[in-house]
């Protein structure tokens, strides 16, 4: 929502104060200087890039119109969820969660969260700390410097999108420079002609700056500062299961092993105690 409607606030306030200083809005349509600016940004991009990498920006238009999946609700799910996990373990012993580790769409204790589930991801690295956990006898420095290097390689590639999308923002003004070039060009060949083509012509070539310095600066720049903060949103995620399995493996009770994660939350979508101590008791 906030993404529409800063695009709407843009648009207005820029085409509003053009029209009211008098200007005609059919002025600024000049779908060839869209062309000639997108296009080049577009190859620009294509040619600085791994393929993967260009077809993630390409999928990241739909995250930028989605809200962000990590709310309370979901904090909630993911602590109670640690907590049945860890209950089991301190009541039964670590051997005792093999089957739901191995199968976790199977098992009992996963199927009570089902917001957990949906994300294949997320789920996948729980079971696998888990199952290290219980063949690897490793002393909790270890396994923190493990989950920090895996958290490390994750944040590293989930910032490529918002690095190339950032990329293209930098180049977008030099490329409006570009269409303003061209469309002098085209009004040098013009020269002798009615002032009144002379004119549209150079009007031309000046709304491609214009649009190269706004497509930078009120579009490609914000999308990729919007996505960074949705990496960082999916990096404290990743972070609150690590904080509460490495107190696990240091023997802190369930109660307290949840409590560390839950205490290094946004405070934005951080559960409260009696929030979460409830939420146990109701699963």
């Amino acid at each position: 929502m906030n993404i529409i409607i800063g695009i709407i606030v843009i648009l207005g306030c820029v085409l509003a104060g053009f029209v009211l200083a008098g200007g005609q809005i059919m002025a600024l349509f000049q779908p060839l200087e869209v062309l000639i600016i997108c296009g080049a940004a577009l190859g620009a991009m294509i040619i600085s890039n791994p393929l993967s990498v260009t077809i993630g920006v390409m999928k990241s238009a739909g995250a930028l119109f989605s809200p962000s999946r990590y709310t309370k609700a979901l904090y909630l799910e993911l602590l109670a969820l640690l907590h049945d996990i860890f209950n089991k373990i301190r009541r039964e012993g670590l051997i005792a969660i093999e089957n739901d580790i191995e199968d976790p769409h199977n098992s009992p204790i996963f199927a009570k969260y089902p917001m957990i589930v949906k994300d294949h991801h997320a789920v996948e690295f729980i079971a696998d700390y888990l199952r290290i956990m219980v063949v690897g006898d490793m002393a909790a420095h270890e396994l923190d410097a493990l989950m920090e290097q895996e958290l490390d390689g994750h944040h590293q590639e989930a910032a490529l999108v918002p690095t190339a999308i950032s990329k293209v923002a930098d180049g977008l003004p030099g490329f409006g420079i570009v269409a303003a070039v061209l469309g002098i060009v085209i009004t040098m060949g013009s020269l002798g002609g009615p002032p009144e083509e002379l004119g549209h012509h150079v009007a031309s070539a000046l709304v491609g700056t214009l649009l190269g310095i706004l497509f930078a600066y009120g579009f490609a720049a914000p999308f990729a500062m919007y996505l960074e903060h949705k990496m960082r949103e999916e990096g404290r995620f990743y972070e609150c299961i690590k904080a509460c399995l490495i107190a696990t493996v240091n023997g802190v009770p369930p109660q307290v092993a949840v409590e560390f994660g839950r205490k290094i939350l946004y405070h934005s979508v951080r559960p409260g105690f009696t929030e979460l101590e409830e939420r146990v008791r109701q699963k």
